[in-house]
This record gives C-alpha cells, structure tokens and sequence, in this order.
C-alpha cells in the first residue's frame, strides 16, 4: 500500500461504495487514499472541519470519514499520513470518532489515542441549529486524537 492524492468527488464515490454505515461527508479540507501496487485505490480517507463547533478553532481537523475495500492495514497507513499532511498544513491536532462497538485498531496501529467516551446522543438537531439525521443518533461513540509528536510510530 501507499498513499496518493485522491479528489474529493472520488474518495466521495469510494465512501458511498464500500462504508458500511454512513454517507460521504458534504465536503473536506483533504482527501487521502492507499492504492495497491498496480495502482488501485483500495480505501480512502477524508479530512474536514471538526464536526462539533467547540473544535473549529482554526487548528484542529477531524478524519470525518474513512472507507476500504478490506484490504488489510490500509486505514491505519490513511490515518498516519492524514496527521502527516495536516501536520504539514500548520494544524495542531487532527481527531476522529469510532461509535460503539468499533474496535479502534486501525487507530492504535497508527499511534493515536483515546481521549474521551461521549456518551450516546439524541442527535445534532436542536432549536438553534436545526440538521436532519445522519445515522449517528443514539450511539456511543469514542473520541481519538493523532499523537502530539511526529507520527514516527504510524506506518508509512
């Protein structure tokens, strides 16, 4: 496996292909992908805004989606060189979410580590800012930060 630039539209067609629960984000900052030796992209990675607003400082990305195709090892590789590539942009931190009953080894094969549990949620809507549904309602989920030093333990 190793890492190649991907556009928007097509880690977009990649998600809605192979994720197992949710759709594509609206839009990302970056797109990552992992393609195999003869060039197939086997998963890709896409980095936005943080998805809560008390994280959009300006610093901070979120990894808002990741999709493979189940080649082994591939998330881990998009999520080391997603902290890399935000490292290079001038960001500070780079965060991800697993919802309850993902194991989260993709993350800790890339050196990241848990933070907080955030307990299950109604959803995102409220009065203030009203949102439809995004299959996200009512799960646990586990909120995970790159490693603050250079990613030298992440695969590469």
């Amino acid at each position: 496996m190793h890492v190649v630039p991907v556009r928007q539209v097509e880690a977009k067609a990649f998600v809605t292909a192979w994720h197992r629960h949710h759709k594509p984000p609206p839009g990302a900052v970056f797109c990552l992908g992992a393609a195999d030796d003869d060039g197939m992209l086997r998963a890709v990675a896409m980095v936005g805004r943080p998805v809560a607003r008390l994280f959009d400082d300006g610093r901070t990305l979120e990894v808002t989606r990741t999709a493979t195709d189940g080649v082994r090892n591939a998330n881990s590789v998009l999520y080391g060189a997603a902290w890399r590539a935000a490292k290079a942009l001038g960001y500070a931190r780079l965060i991800t979410y697993t919802q309850d009953g993902e194991s989260g080894a993709s993350l800790r094969g890339a050196g990241w580590k848990v933070i907080a549990q955030r307990k299950a949620r109604r959803g995102w809507d409220c009065v203030s800012r009203p949102r439809s549904s995004r299959g996200t309602d009512n799960i646990a989920r586990t909120l995970w930060e790159a490693p603050s030093s250079c990613t030298d333990s992440a695969p590469r």
